[in-house]
């Protein structure tokens, strides 16, 4: 399975950088899949340093420059979950879509799915190492490369709702919901680019809350948690 992970989940109660409680809870959240017998990989993002779009938008930096600053903040994410996780006892690496070989691999897939074979988390930093593309569809894109069965988005959402729920009411959550309509109602969890990728290559994606404690782990056991999105 592949873990889509917020830099902004990192942040916990900040409102900058890393939280050392909520890092410390994520790890554990995570070694404890691991350790249920599951291959693991994490796809970290940067939006709790940097996020290019937000810093562009002024015009003061370039879109691209702003971006490849964004896959810096990953790997800062990215080393510190390492070492969080390693502290439960699950022995972990850090993969690169960017060259930084005195702290990261680079990305290798073959290398990738080893290691987990192996029983280690693999931390993937940097994105896709390309600017305007977001972390949800690097993270499409890892889960599919690994040949991953499952997609789980870590938000700190309960679901997939028909509106948001923090500004209605009367939103509704969906136990599942079709990729095709995630797409043409414009549900927020992802990104149009990523919604599609996940639909053409029919990977399954459960989008739930990660501030519940054991919801990682009880999605991948199959019981009732988050949404389901999926088949057509």
């Amino acid at each position: 399975m592949l873990i889509k992970l917020s830099g902004e989940a990192l942040a916990g109660s900040f409102q900058f950088g890393l939280d050392p409680t909520t890092l410390s809870y994520i790890a554990k959240e995570i070694a404890a899949v691991q350790k249920a017998g599951v291959e693991v990989g994490v796809v970290v993002g940067g939006g709790n340093f940097v996020r290019g779009e937000t810093f562009s938008s002024e015009g003061a930096i370039e879109r691209t420059v702003a971006d490849q600053m964004g896959m810096l903040g990953t790997l800062m994410n990215a080393l510190a979950l390492q070492s969080a996780v390693e502290t439960q006892g699950v022995q972990t690496r850090v993969q690169s879509a960017v060259n930084v070989a005195q702290v990261a691999e680079m990305f290798i897939r073959r290398r990738a799915m080893r290691h987990m074979e192996k029983g280690r988390v693999v931390v993937f930093a940097a994105g896709t190492g390309n600017p305007y593309f977001t972390t949800d569809t690097a993270a499409v894109l890892r889960a599919l490369e690994i040949d991953a069965d499952l997609l789980i988005k870590a938000t700190k959402v309960d679901g997939v709702y028909d509106k948001d729920p923090k500004k209605h009411a009367d939103a509704v959550k969906y136990d599942s919901v079709a990729y095709s309509t995630a797409i043409e109602q414009r549900l927020g969890v992802m990104d149009q680019t990523a919604f599609t990728m996940c639909r053409e290559h029919r990977l399954p994606l459960i989008v739930l809350d990660f501030n519940k404690p054991g919801s990682l782990l009880r999605a991948v056991l199959g019981e009732d948690e988050g949404t389901l999105v999926g088949g057509e």
